[in-house]
């Protein structure tokens, strides 16, 4: 039987058969929206950090170079890393795509965004972070940016995604789980020395683009032969 919600009346979208729709319908709408942005950088990094911080400036910096490289620039749509990857696309006239989540203390869009899509499941809202990025570049974060790091560097291990750059903005900040997947993930065989290459570590924004650039060209390159 369909549950009651507080009013009394049937929530059909607490049964699972009709949550399935909703689904559909995000992702339906999220690849009708995104697919004409194939050629992006998806930013990560933590809502907290303030604009006086310095890796908020770092990924402003960051985006702005992408957005003159060509790239349109993904984020997660609300403030911190995210309103710094927005706020630099927006400013150097590049696209700027927000994908805003509903959380329950209702996360707001930032002023930066050109193309917003708004999500409910967050499952939904991560397929599209990946699908049309050419590069991920993370800055320091919590739980939900260790999440989206880890889905990332496993999506890519496993072969579930194109081999793209993971570039992890910041050595001061990473130093230490960085030698935590070297002393105990490596030394006991969680993972293999190829897992330890298949992202990269930097401090400045020129380095994070150009690492992406040269990837790319790369690319073009080998497959001319």
């Amino acid at each position: 039987m369909p549950n009651k919600n507080g009013n009394g009346k049937t929530d059909f979208f607490e049964m699972d058969q009709w949550r399935i729709f909703r689904i559909m319908a995000e992702f339906v709408e999220g690849f009708d929206r995104m697919r004409k942005f194939e050629h992006s950088v998806t930013i990560f990094g933590s809502a907290r950090l303030k604009s006086d911080h310095k890796m908020y400036r770092a990924a402003e910096e960051t985006a702005k170079l992408l957005s003159r490289s060509g790239y349109a620039v993904i984020t997660g749509g609300g403030p911190g890393i995210m309103e710094a990857g927005n706020r630099g696309a927006f400013l150097a006239d590049g696209d700027s795509i927000g994908l805003n989540i509903e959380l329950p203390f209702e996360q707001k869009p930032n002023p930066y965004i050109r193309t917003l899509v708004n999500f409910h499941y967050f499952f939904c809202r991560k397929v599209m972070f990946v699908k049309y990025a050419k590069a991920v570049v993370i800055f320091p974060g919590g739980y939900g940016t260790m999440d989206e790091l880890f889905e990332s560097l496993t999506l890519v291990q496993t072969g579930r995604m194109p081999k793209v750059p993971v570039i992890l903005f910041g050595s001061y900040y990473w130093h230490g789980l960085l030698e935590w997947l070297k002393n105990m993930m490596l030394k006991d065989g969680c993972i293999d020395q190829n897992d330890l290459h298949l992202y990269h570590v930097v401090d400045d924004p020129k380095e994070a683009v150009k690492i992406i650039n040269d990837f790319y060209r790369k690319g073009k390159k080998q497959a001319k032969k």
